[in-house]
């Protein structure tokens, strides 16, 4: 009788898996050269927000109290409007996106009858989420510039801020679309989106709040981000920095770990 041997998992090499990963990048750059409108999108919807709300509302609110003395309300207002472009370039693509290609386009079908593997599509999706979504933040932060409205040389990090936001909620995107079976499911998503954005200090200080809806406010993924690209934008350094920012490290890592387990079982059942 043949003794059973012991199972030993396929170590993917990690050049090859990359390569994989940038192929699937690759078909989503070619997708949208023939949908660039909707990719503009991204670009104008935080600057039509920071023109109608940050400029227009600003003349009354005229300023608020910032670290270093009163801040213009515009200047209160746009580092909020970059975390929220982060958040939003990376959410549309790993739910709207992945679910069209999933349950309609039969993409990852197709996908998978070559080498690449789940765990490719799942990289790459997120890959591509995260570069649209940095470089939404990317051009909203010279916008700002631009306008006067960076005031510290730390506002360089914003970029990098914006990438981990970004990362942070492209993988809970991706695990929350694994559950989606129908377009009604993404109403979800906007139950989820909306409040975060008008709730998470982007227009208006934390201590405007009731005090219970500032504990609240404290624990939302979206007001982590906010935090950080202000304080930055503002040169307001604290070591304050560091717990937001493990927040975000700890929702990306939770999120990819769970996309990765129901990929794999709703793609290779």
């Amino acid at each position: 009788m043949r003794a059973a041997t012991a199972y030993v998992p396929r170590i993917v090499p990690v050049p090859r898996r990359t390569a994989r990963s940038l192929a699937i990048v690759e078909r989503n750059i070619a997708v949208y050269r023939r949908f660039w409108g909707v990719f503009l999108t991204g670009f104008v919807e935080p600057l039509m927000f920071l023109g109608s709300i940050g400029v227009g509302v600003g003349r009354l609110v005229h300023s608020l109290p910032g670290p270093h003395g009163p801040v213009r309300y515009a200047a209160f207002v746009a580092p909020g409007l970059l975390a929220t472009a982060a958040m939003n370039g990376a959410v549309i693509d790993t739910t709207f996106g992945f679910f069209v290609n999933f349950k309609y386009g039969r993409t990852y079908d197709g996908m998978l009858a070559t080498p690449v593997q789940v765990g490719d599509i799942a990289i790459g999706e997120m890959t591509w989420a995260l570069m649209r979504g940095t470089l939404y933040s990317c051009v909203f932060l010279a916008t700002m510039a631009a306008l006067g409205l960076v005031s510290s040389p730390w506002a360089v990090l914003c970029a990098p801020v914006a990438v981990v936001i970004g990362a942070a909620f492209a993988a809970a995107g991706l695990a929350a679309s694994t559950w989606m079976r129908s377009f009604v499911d993404f109403d979800f998503v906007n139950l989820a989106i909306v409040p975060s954005f008008l709730f998470s200090g982007v227009f208006f200080p934390l201590t405007r709040y009731p005090g219970w809806l500032q504990a609240v406010i404290r624990w939302t993924p979206l007001y982590q981000g906010v935090e950080l690209e202000r304080r930055l934008v503002l040169g307001a350094i604290d070591p304050v920095m560091l717990l937001h920012l493990l927040y975000l490290v700890a929702m990306g890592i939770v999120g990819v770990w769970i996309a990765s387990r129901r990929l794999q079982r709703r793609l290779q059942p």
